[in-house]
C-alpha cells in the first residue's frame, strides 16, 4: 500500500511540473545532392516518412528528436549537366536517420493561449544515419548488401500553424550536410576501392527531406515566466 501511494505521489509531482510536449508524424520526399544525378536543392525522387517528438521549453525554442526513413534515385540522364548526361549513371539509395537538436521559433509561439499560433522556425543539431554501401564498376552499380553509417549536420527551415487546441501542422525543408562522399556510390572508402572513385572527392554529399509534419500537443503549462 505504501509503495502504491509513493508511486501515485511521484506521478502527481511529475505531472505538476510537466512541460508542453508534441508527438507526431513526418511525410514527404527525399533527394540527394552529389556526384550522380541532378543538383537541384529541392527535387524529391523517393518517399520519406518518420516520427518526431518535441519538448517546448519556451515560446522561442524546443528540444526536438526524430527518426526518418527515406529513399532516393540519382539519375545522370535527368541532370542539367551535359557531362553527366553522357556518362549515364543511375543508382538508388535508402537512408534511416535519427536526429536530436534545437528548434528555434522566429515568432513567440504560445501553445497555452487559445486562438491561432503561427511561426517560421529553424532546426539544427546532430544526425546519425545508415545507408547502403555501393560502388560503380564499368558503369554498373555493385550492390554489396552492406550498410554503413555516418553523421550529418541538419539545416532545416519550416513553418508551423496550430489547427486547434491539440493539432499542429508544419511544412519544412531540411538539408543534411553529411560526413561521407559515398551516398551516390562515387567515393567508396577503403584501399580496395581506390580505382572506383570519381567526381569531386573533396566535397561531401548532401541529402534533403521535404515534407509535412502533423503533431499532437499535450502537457501542462510549466510556469508563468515561460509562456505568458
Amino acid at each position: 500500500m505504501r509503495t502504491t501511494l509513493a508511486v501515485l505521489f511521484l506521478l502527481m509531482a511529475l505531472g505538476a511540473g510537466a512541460q508542453t510536449y508534441e508527438v507526431g508524424l513526418f511525410g514527404g520526399g527525399t533527394n540527394n545532392i552529389g556526384d550522380v544525378g541532378r543538383m537541384n536543392y529541392i527535387a524529391p525522387t523517393g518517399p520519406a516518412f518518420g516520427a518526431l517528438f518535441k519538448w517546448n521549453k519556451s515560446k522561442r525554442y524546443a528540444w526536438r528528436a526524430h527518426a526518418i526513413y527515406g529513399s532516393f534515385k540519382a539519375d545522370d540522364l535527368k541532370s542539367d549537366i551535359s557531362s553527366r548526361q553522357q556518362r549515364g549513371l543511375s543508382m538508388e539509395q535508402s537512408i534511416l536517420e535519427v536526429s536530436a537538436g534545437l528548434e528555434f521559433n522566429f515568432v513567440e509561439y504560445n501553445l497555452h493561449k487559445l486562438g491561432p499560433a503561427f511561426t517560421p522556425y529553424l532546426y539544427t543539431g546532430l544526425t546519425y544515419f545508415r545507408y547502403d554501401f555501393n560502388y560503380f564498376d564499368a558503369g554498373q552499380l555493385i550492390d554489396l548488401n552492406q550498410r554503413d553509417g555516418s553523421f550529418a549536420i541538419p539545416i532545416t527551415g519550416g513553418a508551423k500553424f496550430r489547427l486547434n487546441q491539440f493539432l499542429i501542422l508544419g511544412a519544412e525543408i531540411g538539408a543534411r550536410y553529411t560526413f561521407t562522399d559515398n551516398l551516390d556510390a562515387s567515393n567508396p572508402e577503403g584501399s580496395n576501392f581506390e580505382s572506383f572513385r570519381f567526381g569531386n572527392v573533396f566535397s561531401n554529399d548532401w541529402y534533403v527531406f521535404t515534407g509535412l509534419t502533423l503533431t499532437y500537443t499535450f502537457g501542462r503549462k510549466p510556469c508563468r515566466d515561460c509562456f505568458e
